[in-house]
């Protein structure tokens, strides 16, 4: 007997170790979500992006120094020569060079020019002929490099790409909230699942128990043979349905459990969360807290920008004038102290000109696009914020009725409970029908549904507001991240 329970025990401690229960709040669930769901983590990488891109763009705006060598580079070769007659003929090269040089170049933000600050040095050793070394020196140059019609790409980057990222940014914080309404749908579907599975069991036991009542009465000739068929009917209705909600049950809490990332052997047991008061919103401001913080605004603005540089893009390409200067001075000799002493004065300049004479209409072809695009995209521009503005108000005024819809799914659920209460005993008793015992039981398990519909509802659009506005009304702040913590592994 001894050896049995030592087995048993074995079996039970084993079975536990392997299926871990987890009580979970909805708070909890929510923090879990933001933490290790994969919804976050595509949040994460979507700003990492972002970041990296605007990284890019300030790194654009500093010098930019590079070093340029070739050690060595050996010809041995035949080129042609042209001869003082103008014939030509053929010349052996045998020599070997190398060179090196350090550059330092930086975009004019106000012009769109660019300045670079250069020095070199080249070394020249023939194999034939004299067999002589020449060097060449350029100690320091100095070039400037102007278009004169085209675009201003660094004036315009200076323009949209602060507002890129920090709608990125924006966009992080929503889709954080966006998180955490998907936990939110999860967790309240495992909760209705549950609710189901207890309103289940309850009505399994409540029929079996008044079938046993209605055997008895049925011997002794107190109700029907209608009414006993209809009980051992319920009887087996409610076990099809505890089956069936058994099964949705698993298939919801597998679902919450692969959102959270936990282990397929934990069992969630949701607890049913609560309201807490909550002011009045006014569509006013909650608007201007949306147009404020909402990523839209940012997201509109540098559409519209883009459309304007788009439209300068196609108006600075219907003509092009690049202004090339250059000022320095270089030294040469058989040795390399002769490159550097002395030195004479280097200067470069250089217009070139590009003007379509005959392109058929392309280049201001382009330009009516560009125009015709940007106008295009104010009338999207425009309709997108009218929505925007139209779904605020359609999200006030739900959360504001949400309380009072709760307030009488409350008080249904109770009514109904008690209901249906009362006429089981009634029924015991032989003064109500099965007809109206049913109907009971259906409005008891409609009113405990709609009461858990509605709790769900009323989170929902609590933080939907909060995805939307980026406020957090529980602390009357603005909601914001760390976002030099979040990518300090970058």
């Amino acid at each position: 007997m001894s050896v049995i329970l030592i087995i048993i025990s074995f079996l039970l401690c084993t079975s536990a170790a392997q299926c871990k229960v987890r009580h979970l709040t909805l708070d909890e669930t929510i923090n879990l979500a933001r933490l290790q769901s994969l919804d976050a983590a595509v949040a994460l990488d979507e700003l990492r992006s972002a970041y990296w891109q605007y990284r890019i763009y300030r790194a654009g705006l500093l010098p930019e120094v590079q070093l340029t060598a070739t050690l060595p580079a050996y010809n041995r070769n035949y080129t042609s020569y042209q001869n003082s007659d103008g014939s030509y003929t053929f010349v052996r090269n045998n020599y070997m060079q190398m060179n090196g040089g350090l550059s330092v170049q930086q975009s004019v933000w106000a012009t769109g020019g660019t300045l670079s600050l250069s020095t070199s040095l080249d070394y020249l050793k023939m194999f034939s002929g004299n067999r002589q070394e020449r060097y060449m020196s350029v100690p320091l140059a100095l070039t400037f490099t102007q278009p004169i019609f085209g675009v201003n790409n660094a004036k315009w980057n200076r323009r949209i790409e602060p507002v890129r990222y920090a709608e990125a940014q924006a966009s992080f914080l929503s889709a954080t909230e966006e998180v955490t309404i998907s936990a939110i749908n999860y967790f309240f579907n495992l909760l209705l699942a549950q609710e189901n599975v207890n309103i289940a069991k309850q009505n399994l036991s409540n029929a079996e128990n008044l079938y046993d009542v209605a055997q008895s009465k049925h011997e002794m000739g107190i109700i029907s043979d209608n009414d006993l068929l209809q009980l051992r009917l319920n009887v087996l209705n409610a076990r099809a349905s505890l089956t069936d909600n058994e099964s949705s049950l698993k298939s919801n809490m597998f679902t919450l459990r692969s959102f959270l990332m936990m282990d397929e052997e934990t069992e969630i047991i949701p607890i049913m969360p609560e309201t807490f008061s909550t002011p009045t919103l006014v569509y006013e401001d909650v608007l201007q807290k949306a147009l404020q913080n909402n990523s839209i605004t940012k997201n509109l603005a540098r559409r519209r920008m883009e459309a304007d540089y788009n439209v300068a893009s196609a108006r600075g390409n219907l003509r092009s004038i690049n202004l090339t200067a250059q000022v320095g001075i270089d030294g040469t000799g058989q040795h390399l102290s002769e490159a550097y002493n002395p030195l004479n004065d280097n200067q470069y300049v250089k217009v070139g000109v590009q003007i379509p004479l005959l392109d058929w209409g392309k280049r201001r072809g382009r330009l009516r696009v560009a125009k015709s695009s940007r106008e295009i995209t104010a009338g999207r521009l425009e309709l997108e914020m009218r929505s925007f503005k139209q779904n605020i108000f359609i999200l006030v005024e739900q959360f504001n009725n949400q309380r009072q819809q709760m307030e009488i799914a409350i008080e249904a659920d109770t009514i109904a409970t008690r209901r249906y209460n009362s006429n089981v005993e009634t029924f015991k008793i032989g003064k109500i029908s099965t007809l109206d015992l049913n109907d009971a039981q259906v409005s008891k398990d409609q009113a405990r549904r709609t009461r858990i519909s509605e709790l769900m509802y009323y989170w929902y659009y609590w933080y939907r507001l909060r995805s939307i506005t980026l406020w957090d009304y529980e602390n009357d702040c603005n909601i914001n991240a760390d976002f030099d913590r979040l990518l300090k592994n970058e």
